[in-house]
């Protein structure tokens, strides 16, 4: 058997948009042929899933599977909501979240190889469910939280949250979770909010202060008052409590002896660039195309 290079591989993959693995086992099968390897994987049925592996996959479900002290969020992504909520992709998104936690992974190259069920690994089960629904469908990415004491919260099948706290009960910390989901913090307090962040947003300020022409001891006020209302806007505990927005939500949780641990949030599509389809321009473009 020919060996098989990280670059066919890649090449394979590049061509077809089938997953890694199934290349590597594509080409190990037409002895490192990349030519039979792609005709066996369209003879096969894959060639189908390969066509739709190109259409940008933005839409999709968030699903929480928890099992004891932990929790794993999924992101399954798909191109439409109404596939979104398709029978079979539920299915299929959920089994995989209960998959990935009960073997402790997030990383999405591992899940996609777990033995899904007859037979069929994650990826191979993904493949045929791409033929069966004709979309592109995505295992795009998961994050695990831990915590003696976990609250969840979907925002339909778009958001999902896992807060892990200690004290309170479990109203309260169901409304944190809510809280995350609602105003996306970044952090739970000022002192965990990632220094290359608040430097970035301080040269913001600070560039849009000494626009304003003011002396240097009035930019200076403004900078720290800027960075306040930033630290404000992303920090858990000093946003509105959602619940109640008189009042913030480290005062509530502080009057209930209540403590937010950490948190996790994943929303559908987040960093995904959706394509924008424009029937007017599309029509325009081919009239021009023609015309020439």
């Amino acid at each position: 058997m020919a060996e098989i290079s990280a670059k066919l591989v890649k090449e394979l993959r590049d061509r077809t948009g089938l997953g890694m693995m199934e290349c590597k086992k594509a080409l190990q099968e037409a002895d490192g042929d990349i030519e039979t390897a792609i005709d066996n994987l369209r003879k096969s049925g894959q060639a189908k899933a390969a066509k739709k592996a190109g259409n940008i996959a933005a839409d999709g479900a968030i699903i929480i599977a928890q099992e004891g002290n932990k929790a794993l969020l999924l992101e399954v992504n798909c191109q439409t909501d109404f596939v979104a909520k398709d029978a079979n992709f539920t299915a299929f998104a959920n089994k995989v979240a209960e998959l990935a936690l009960a073997n402790n992974t997030t990383d999405v190259a591992a899940i996609s190889a777990l033995p899904y069920g007859d037979g069929q690994t994650v990826e191979e089960a993904r493949v045929e469910l791409v033929q069966k629904i004709g979309e592109n469908i995505q295992v795009r990415r998961a994050e695990v939280i831990e915590g003696d004491n976990l609250a969840s919260y979907r925002h339909g099948i778009r958001i999902g949250v896992v807060v892990s706290v200690e004290g309170g009960n479990a109203d309260t910390a169901k409304h944190v979770a809510m809280q995350v989901a609602a105003f996306n913090p970044i952090a739970v307090d000022e002192a965990n909010v990632p220094a290359d962040t608040l430097a970035r947003e301080k040269d913001i300020i600070e560039a849009k202060a000494k626009e304003s022409g003011k002396p240097d001891a009035v930019i200076e006020k403004m900078i720290t008052g800027g960075l306040q209302k930033y630290l404000n806007e992303v920090t858990l505990l000093n946003q509105p409590y959602v619940i109640d927005n008189e009042k913030k939500v480290g005062d509530i949780l502080k009057s209930e002896g209540m403590t937010v641990k950490a948190f996790k949030r994943l929303e559908v599509g987040e960093g995904i660039e959706k394509k924008q389809e424009n029937f007017a321009e599309e029509v325009a473009a081919a009239q021009a195309a023609a015309a020439k």
